[in-house]
């Protein structure tokens, strides 16, 4: 017979894995109802990301979904797309965007939409257990879900940044938040800085105004604190520190907030000061 606080517990864990996948597909929701009516010259327009108009964050996020989806269903098919990012490791992301930039922006849209709910379906059939391949460490289902959940999220920002609109922050940013805080040490790690030794409190301010979402043990010396949407667009660098009003008390915790991200890959130039909308 199950014990019944374990079966709580299983309870629990499932409710908080399909909370995950509800919350991605409600971030993409809300990122196409930015897109959905745009004319064609919509579509054209720059974004802070050089090179990359609107048709390009939105086809970067459509070859993202479909290597999530490849990894989640078919493992010998992603080793495929990793043997071809090894081969071009500077471009291949670029010509992803570009590949579905150059199709009609209703065509984009609509393979957009369709691959999220092909990777939802996928997620949701996906062992809770398993870990499966990703450019960097292999992820269970729900940190994948929460990783396209922050991308989705950090290109929708510069979609609304071309565009001039503010979005409403939601709850949803504390997948974002959480991200950021996980990959501290990697921030320092891929500038060939190393790691701070003790770990940091982070209280940040939710959208609602409630209780702070908390990280790290509250007596730790080294610590951030401020809105959660600064925070999140700290570490998606999508805002410079100096256009945040983010506080941190101790040199490590300071020097973290100069070089924060919450993705993989190289450390990015991140937006300049004053630029933030």
């Amino acid at each position: 017979m199950l014990d019944p606080s374990a079966a709580a517990s299983a309870a629990s864990a499932a409710s908080a894995v399909a909370a995950v996948f509800a919350d991605l597909r409600e971030e993409g929701l809300a990122l196409e109802t930015l897109v959905r009516d745009l004319p064609d010259a919509g579509w054209a327009e720059p974004t802070p990301a050089p090179g990359w108009s609107v048709a390009h964050q939105i086809a970067h996020l459509h070859w993202t979904d479909r290597a999530a989806l490849v990894s989640l269903t078919d493992p010998e098919g992603f080793a495929a797309l990793v043997e071809e990012a090894v081969k071009a490791p500077e471009s291949f992301v670029d010509e992803g965007a570009e590949e579905g930039a150059a199709l009609a922006p209703a065509e984009l849209l609509a393979r957009w939409r369709s691959g999220r709910g092909a990777l939802d379906a996928a997620l949701a059939a996906a062992s809770p257990d398993a870990r499966f391949p990703w450019y960097g460490p292999p992820m269970k289902a729900a940190s994948m879900a929460s990783a396209r959940l922050m991308e989705t999220w950090a290109h929708g920002q510069d979609v609304a940044d071309a565009l001039g609109v503010r979005r409403t922050p939601t709850a949803r940013l504390r997948h974002v938040a959480r991200i950021g805080v996980r990959a501290r040490d990697y921030a320092f790690a891929v500038r060939g800085l190393p790691a701070p030794t003790g770990e940091f409190r982070v209280e940040l301010v939710p959208p609602d105004g409630g209780e702070p979402w908390a990280y790290g043990p509250p007596d730790a010396a080294d610590r951030i604190t401020g809105p959660a949407l600064d925070f999140c667009l700290l570490v998606t660098q999508r805002a410079h520190r100096a256009d945040l009003d983010l506080t941190a008390t101790g040199p490590d915790a300071d020097r973290w907030l100069d070089i924060a991200q919450a993705f993989a890959g190289p450390a990015g130039p991140g937006r300049a000061p004053g630029t933030a909308r």
